[in-house]
């Protein structure tokens, strides 16, 4: 059986882990790295977009890298119980008209006991700025 550790349930100490795994996972934009860290049939909500399963993660990925360049990403824990964390998130990048971008956001996770994340919803929020701007 797959496992992704820390496995829950998540102490301080594991859970600021699992944030840090996933912020270094999402900034090596991978979209095969960071699929691995979902169950095969992981429920997400993105914004507006609803997905379903790893292959659907990929994809997403894929376009979203594609079009956001120069990403980088930094994740905070914000809360967690046993098998659930919660965080609060901003990164950049500018499109490919050269625009910048902050995004802000939440996201809340949930975890199977192998570790994988098998729900994770995200609240997002983008914000214009200029390159001079940039704080990551």
């Amino acid at each position: 059986m797959e496992k992704k550790f820390p496995l829950p349930p998540f102490t301080y100490e594991t859970a600021i882990q699992k944030v840090q795994m996933a912020e270094d996972a999402w900034n090596s934009q991978d979209p095969e790295k960071v699929s691995k860290a979902y169950t095969v049939d992981s429920e997400w909500r993105n914004r507006s977009v609803f997905l379903n399963g790893r292959e659907a993660i990929v994809k997403f990925l894929t376009t979203k890298w594609e079009n956001e360049h120069q990403y980088k990403l930094k994740k905070e824990l914000w809360a967690f119980t046993d098998n659930r964390i919660a965080v609060r998130f901003e990164y950049e990048f500018h499109n490919n008209e050269g625009q910048w971008f902050r995004a802000y956001g939440n996201e809340n996770w949930e975890f199977d006991e192998n570790g994988l994340m098998r729900k994770r919803y995200a609240s997002i929020n983008d914000v214009l700025i200029e390159e001079a701007d940039r704080r990551l």
